[in-house]
């Protein structure tokens, strides 16, 4: 039976936290810049800079960005690259974000692509969801959430933006099989 790790109530909370850690983190809002990393790390970047902004009346950019034409593990050629920065990135304090941190792949792909837009002062990485199992040496900055699962687990970050709602789901391998 899936887990309901987060319901929309629990995704406000971590994001409000999140973006509080953020802003923590940094001393404040000066030279910082969110980039979401498509295609649900979007949405999660837009309102951590959304809250970050409330907080301190200050507007956060947000950029999006398309990881697939870094990524080292995608043999087809990428079509359509949907990356939109709209901000310099030369002496920002960038915030990488992404729903789930899993192998770390996504994420060595995204800072090749944001080094690829200009020299940030910093870069950091915010998760809504860590997952563990790496297979590189990446880690998140900020986390909303650890969850412990085996490899061949599933975890379904649900957006109001893209599904109508919002929450975290975990599909364990072991009952994936007998959903089928």
């Amino acid at each position: 039976m899936p887990e309901e790790l987060l319901d929309a109530a629990g995704m406000r909370r971590t994001l409000s936290r999140l973006a509080h850690e953020i802003l923590d983190g940094n001393g404040g809002a000066e030279e910082l810049a969110v980039v979401g990393i498509l295609r649900r790390g979007y949405p999660v970047a837009k309102q951590l800079a959304f809250l970050m902004t409330q907080a301190e009346g200050v507007t956060i950019p947000c950029g999006k960005l398309d990881a697939r034409p870094y990524r080292d593990d995608l043999t087809e050629s990428i079509e359509g690259d949907q990356t939109e920065i709209p901000f310099q990135v030369n002496g920002r304090r960038v915030v990488l974000v992404d729903e789930v941190l899993f192998t770390g792949r996504t994420v060595r792909a995204a800072l090749e692509g944001v080094m690829h837009y200009g020299r940030p002062k910093t870069v950091q990485f915010a998760t809504l969801i860590d997952r563990g199992h790496r297979e590189l040496p990446i880690q998140a900055d900020y986390i909303g959430r650890r969850v412990e699962t085996e490899r061949g687990d599933f975890i379904a970050v649900k957006l109001n933006e893209f599904d109508g709602e919002d929450s975290v789901i975990l599909m364990r391998e072991s009952e994936m099989g007998a959903m089928r």
